[in-house]
């Protein structure tokens, strides 16, 4: 059987002895696709699902174009004429900067072990592509009110969370009972639901970082009703890797067979027929298999979220408070992502400087004016 090179990992087993220093006659031998195998995958760090995003980036796009350099030949010009056959063949600037993002970081590991002199990617000529300061989408609200009323019953209370308390995907899927307190009205956002290959796991939020967020009494409302409806059921998965020790946790929303929601299943089979009913997405074409629906890149579940921000913005909420909500790790993150959401911002200033200077004005003028007491 011929192996599909798309399908091919460069994850190799770590090898607990230290490689030998090459010589100096050894220092740049070999391809770039050989250095990533034997030498960079192994000592890859980060979250597995980092991990897994890095090897994807790697695999799919780095190893088949430049793959076959030597190592110490990649040059300037060969990373121009990557970064010209990336801007022809991916859409997001953002994916773009990342797939160079991983190769700089792969030669300067490279720099590192002494396998080259220095990344050719720092080399003046070499100019990535400018990201863009692309704007957060957000729905009107009676689009997300339809969309919550056409999902079904089980999953809609996703939809409320999305919507009344930011969270994101896999935290909705991770969120248990004992993760609300209805007395204080907060809502503890301490682990989501991931899957990398297929398989799911328990991890802790983005940033690996345990937040609280505010719970409005509508949302609250609407949870009892769902775990009133929809029993919570324990469930036992894996915690911080699919190959992690296994932990069990009592879950809000899950299948109707008592497993952890996939996120590309439910996105497939839930969500996308959602949309569609609600009119958000055109209607699955005749004839289609049941996952073949139109492409929704800013409509996905994540929309929710935008949604929240914006409400929370037009309604003059801090942005300090909403970073912290959200789990952003700085309100500068918060501000650049949404500052569109903030219709008055300026104004409120520019208003409150007219008072008063106004208000000194209209002093200055009764002080001059032909029957002021100081004329006289």
């Amino acid at each position: 059987m011929v192996e599909n090179p798309s399908t091919r990992s460069f994850v190799v087993p770590y090898n607990p002895s230290p490689p030998t220093p090459p010589h100096c006659s050894q220092v740049g031998k070999g391809s770039l696709a050989e250095y990533i195998e034997t030498h960079w995958a192994p000592g890859r760090g980060g979250a597995p699902k980092t991990q897994d995003s890095q090897e994807r980036r790697t695999r799919l796009h780095i190893v088949p174009h430049l793959g076959q350099l030597p190592l110490r030949s990649i040059a300037a010009t060969d990373l121009r004429a990557f970064i010209t056959k990336l801007e022809s063949t991916v859409s997001s600037v953002d994916y773009q900067r990342s797939i160079l993002s991983e190769l700089s970081s792969i030669l300067e590991a490279a720099v590192d072990d002494k396998r080259l002199a220095r990344n050719p990617m720092h080399a003046k000529s070499v100019r990535w592509p400018k990201s863009p300061r692309e704007q957060r989408h957000a729905w009107p609200m009676d689009t997300a009110l339809r969309v919550r009323d056409a999902i079904n019953e089980r999953s809609s209370i996703a939809v409320v969370v999305g919507l009344g308390c930011g969270l994101r995907q896999g935290e909705v899927f991770g969120l248990s009972p004992e993760d609300v307190d209805y007395e204080r009205g907060l809502l503890h956002v301490r682990r989501q639901v991931q899957a990398i290959h297929g398989r799911l796991y328990f991890t802790l939020p983005k940033g690996k970082k345990i937040r609280t967020v505010d719970l409005p009494r509508s949302v609250a409302e609407e949870l009892k009703r769902h775990i009133e409806a929809f029993p919570p059921v324990e469930v036992e998965l894996p915690w911080g890797k699919p190959e992690g020790e296994r932990k069990k946790s009592s879950l809000l929303l899950t299948t109707r067979f008592g497993n952890a929601v996939a996120v590309n299943t439910w996105n497939t089979y839930t969500w996308k027929p959602a949309l569609a009913k609600a009119g958000v997405i055109p209607p699955r074409a005749e004839g289609a298999k049941a996952w073949q629906w139109a492409a929704a890149p800013k409509d996905g579940f994540h929309v929710l979220r935008h949604t929240y921000a914006s409400i929370m913005l037009e309604a003059g909420e801090s942005v300090v408070t909403l970073a912290r909500w959200l789990g952003h790790s700085s309100p500068a993150i918060t501000l650049g992502y949404y500052a569109h959401f903030m219709p008055e911002a300026g104004s409120k200033g520019r208003g409150t400087i007219d008072r008063l200077l106004g208000e000194r004005g209209d002093r200055l003028a009764g002080r001059n004016s032909p029957d002021s007491p100081q004329r006289r």
